[in-house]
């Protein structure tokens, strides 16, 4: 009897321990969001679907001056951002930190930016993209 208990007790800490390595995609980026914090003449947006593919994009004078595809993808497990339509390949950012409402991803080797946090406060999106010495901050307000 003290084997079977022991046995049981080996399997669910086993099945706990996988289960907590179940990646879980960042549900808080889906919908419409608007910058707030725009230079002059700028509007930005950044839209994400229920898939976790976005576009990032600026309007300046009534054009589109800026456009970026980004989608959250797994590969082998591990949650990435891939931005597409800034360099001439798509750009993979591991992701490094998670939370129910935050995660900052990395790529080392990309110039600039080398991580990017997104996270909510008070209702609002905040990203972050940042190198060594350099950082731009974001702020959205969800519009839709």
């Amino acid at each position: 009897m003290k084997k079977l208990l022991l046995f049981g007790c080996f399997i669910l800490m086993l099945s706990c321990n996988e289960n907590s390595n179940i990646t879980q995609k960042p549900t808080f980026l889906i919908g419409e969001w608007k910058r707030l914090d725009d230079k002059p003449g700028n509007q930005t947006y950044e839209t994400w679907n229920s898939n976790l593919a976005g576009m990032g994009y600026t309007i300046t004078d009534a054009k589109k001056s800026f456009q970026e595809t980004l989608a959250i993808i797994t590969i082998k497990d591990t949650l990435y951002l891939e931005v597409r339509g800034v360099n001439e390949k798509p750009t993979l950012f591991k992701f490094t930190e998670q939370t129910d409402s935050s995660f900052v991803c990395e790529n080392q080797q990309n110039e600039f930016p080398k991580k990017i946090t997104y996270f909510l406060e008070n209702k609002q999106l905040k990203a972050i993209v940042s190198s060594d010495d350099f950082r731009i901050d974001f702020v959205f307000d969800k519009i839709k």
